[in-house]
């Protein structure tokens, strides 16, 4: 029953395990421990076989009882693992759009053996990752008409075309295969409208619009804007990129625009980094020249050799309009730069708007950005370049459950010329580093990190963090190789909407933590059913009522845990606190990714990303043909809506 005999064997998802961070500050799993056993948290614990194993300083084990203390009703679904999707009696879910579905007006058909870069420009993008439902018009709470908007993150070549597999696709690249993943990836907005109980694109809206990473303008503001360390030979003055990439999650604001997070750019540059003046920049966010995309052989702004500053122009997060598509996109740098997961925004009680976000990779941090200006509800436009302006903040954890968000700013020591920072660009350009030298604590893979707009408590899904070896493991760390996740809960000063999100103070806990609880080391609520327990929380979302649902991304460790990914729900107090409950499981290989309500919570938007991808499929042998099922049609990843049977609110 060790963690050691059940967890050591799995390796999830090597293109987030980089783990560049080179700091010595106290692992967050050691702050965990050591604050559950202060508070004495343990219950349930499995025997003293368990105990044993794990000392002194262990976690609880949940005990899974029968009944249901949870306000969420639903039946839940069995687990498991096979080739398409599940939804909880009583609710559809039929797929919205698909990989190569008509977006602008002049799209073709799809046609997966003979795709081309300009037919995927005006077609819906690889691996839909985080989603927006904007209501129509611009400020309402239309939930029968709106314009969804999701994330292309990456694409994966063995699905996409036919000879290619998982070993040879790098090998086998050519330029031609190489425009067409540009095209697909970064961002689609769609408009689309309820049906009676289902929902399709409204074809040819003017709202209709796909970003993209080959051909998009974008502008850059904010402090790093005009910066030397942005500037290439295609663009001089440092302020104007095409496209955006690795698009993993996001937010919105309350002005109405969409903000899309850059995640791991690292990936998409090659070539040789021994004596280029920003090598230790590059180790810093895991650039190596060892790139997962064979595109800088054919496009010299990936060729690390050749545009030294490309890399720096990545790692942002981008805004968009999306109720204008002649609207130009643009990267605010004041928010960072690093491996962006999301970028949720709730408006303060004193006017000013606070955007919480993760930095998705083993032992990096928690951040969040508060704006200097204050929102105005009646004048959109003058909310448009609130983002430019304001402090940012990493996050540091105690023992004792405070916390304390750490001002980036340049010229406050350690963040000054000395140590290499001549602006404030510099700063935002190496957020990573900066956080460092204040000394930010280190997590598990910090990815969704959302606030409650109920109870006005912020949520940090820590998906995992494999990377704590094996030969760590002993009396004292049992936890050094966390496989599973868990999820943080952290305590402005505050209640509800009186919960000041601007304060640089406050108090955390530990919401649950994850994995499978007949092999310990887990906490979840009283009640929890056998169904329930999940492992690796990635994306979340929360309905009106504040109740937290859960997207999962086990890489590929499913069959290590033998359960497919998908959505969870638990309420967030009350007898049913981190009683989690499984309500959608996806079709193997996949992630659930972007989940997202209408304002009337009768509809949840859910990507379904990367089916298939299990490591062993390609375009010819797939290990699913979701959603299609048809001969010839590889699996395709899709935006999917869950509705209720009988037209009530999801969950009820």
């Amino acid at each position: 029953m060790r963690l050691s005999q059940r967890y050591a064997p799995i390796v999830v998802r090597d293109s987030d395990d980089i783990g560049s961070n080179p700091t010595d500050a106290r692992p967050m799993i050691e702050i965990v421990e050591a604050r559950l056993s202060r508070r004495g948290l343990l219950k349930g614990v499995a025997g003293s076989a368990v105990a044993s194993a794990f000392g002194s300083s262990m976690f609880g084990c949940a005990t899974l009882v029968p009944g249901n203390p949870s306000t969420l009703t639903f039946e839940e679904i069995a687990r498991g693992i096979d080739e398409t999707h599940h939804v909880a009696p009583g609710y559809a879910a039929e797929v919205l759009i698909r990989w190569g579905d008509k977006v602008v007006k002049d799209a073709p058909a799809f046609d997966p053996r003979n795709q081309s870069a300009g037919a995927q420009a005006r077609q819906f993008g690889y691996n839909c990752d985080f989603i927006a439902y904007m209501p129509l018009p611009v400020g309402s709470r239309n939930s029968e008409n709106g314009l969804l908007c999701v994330n292309h993150e990456y694409t994966s070549a063995e699905l996409m075309f036919p000879g290619l597999t998982e070993k040879n696709k790098l090998d086998r690249t050519d330029k031609y295969r190489t425009e067409i993943e540009l095209a697909a990836h970064g961002h689609s907005v769609v408009e689309i409208r309820k049906h009676g109980n289902g929902w399709r694109v409204v074809e040819d809206s003017p709202y209709n619009r796909r970003v993209s990473l080959s051909g998009t303008k974008m502008r850059v503001a904010g402090p790093a804007a005009g910066h030397a360390r942005l500037r290439t030979s295609a663009d001089l003055t440092g302020r104007e990129v095409i496209g955006t990439a690795n698009n993993c999650g996001g937010g919105w604001t309350p002005w109405g625009t969409v903000l899309i997070a850059e995640e791991n750019f690292d990936g998409y540059f090659g070539g040789r980094t021994e004596g280029l003046p920003q090598a230790a920049a590059y180790k810093r966010y895991g650039i190596s020249g060892d790139s997962q995309y064979a595109w800088w052989k054919f496009h010299d702004r990936f060729n690390l050799e050749k545009e030294p500053n490309e890399p720096n122009r990545f790692g942002w997060i981008v805004e968009i309009d999306p109720y204008d598509p002649e609207s130009v996109p643009v990267k605010r740098t004041a928010l960072g730069r690093f491996k962006h997961e999301n970028a949720h925004a709730i408006l303060n009680k004193d006017g000013r708007v606070v955007v919480y976000m993760g930095d998705d990779e083993r032992f990096d941090y928690v951040y969040k950005f508060v704006t200097s200006g204050l929102y105005d509800s009646d004048d959109r436009a003058a909310n448009m370049n609130l983002l430019d302006k304001g402090t940012l903040y990493v996050a540091r954890f105690h023992d004792d459950g405070r916390m304390e968000w750490l001002p980036i700013v340049h010229g406050e020591d350690p963040l000054t010329p000395e140590n290499g920072f001549g602006d404030h660009g510099d700063v935002m350009i190496e957020v990573r580093r900066a956080a460092d030298l204040l000394g930010a604590t280190p997590m598990d893979r910090p990815e969704f990190v959302v606030p409650n707009p109920v109870n006005g408590r912020v949520y940090a899904m820590l998906t995992n963090n494999s990377k704590r070896g094996l030969d760590q493991i002993d009396a004292v760390n049992p936890r050094a190789n966390n496989t599973t996740g868990h999820i943080l809960e952290t305590i402005p000063p505050g209640d509800g909407a009186e919960a000041d999100h601007a304060a640089t103070d406050g108090r955390w806990e530990i919401f649950l933590l994850a994995g499978d609880p007949t092999f310990g080391t887990t906490q979840y609520g009283d009640g929890t059913s056998d169904k329930g327990w999940f492992a690796c929380p990635d994306g979340c979302t929360f309905d009106s009522k504040g109740r937290l649902w859960i997207a999962t991304d086990q890489g590929g460790a499913q069959a290590e845990f033998g359960i497919g990914d998908g959505i969870w729900a638990t309420d967030t107090g009350g007898d049913g606190r981190a009683v989690t409950r499984a309500f959608f499981r996806i079709p193997i290989g996949a992630e659930a990714c972007g989940p997202c309500f209408t304002p009337d919570d009768k509809t949840l938007f859910v990507s379904v990303q990367h089916p298939g991808a299990d490591g062993l499929s390609s375009f010819d042998r797939p290990s699913t043909r979701w959603p299609d099922f048809a001969d010839g049609i590889p699996p395709r990843p899709s935006v999917v809506a869950i509705t209720k049977l009988d037209g009530g609110e999801i969950g009820s």
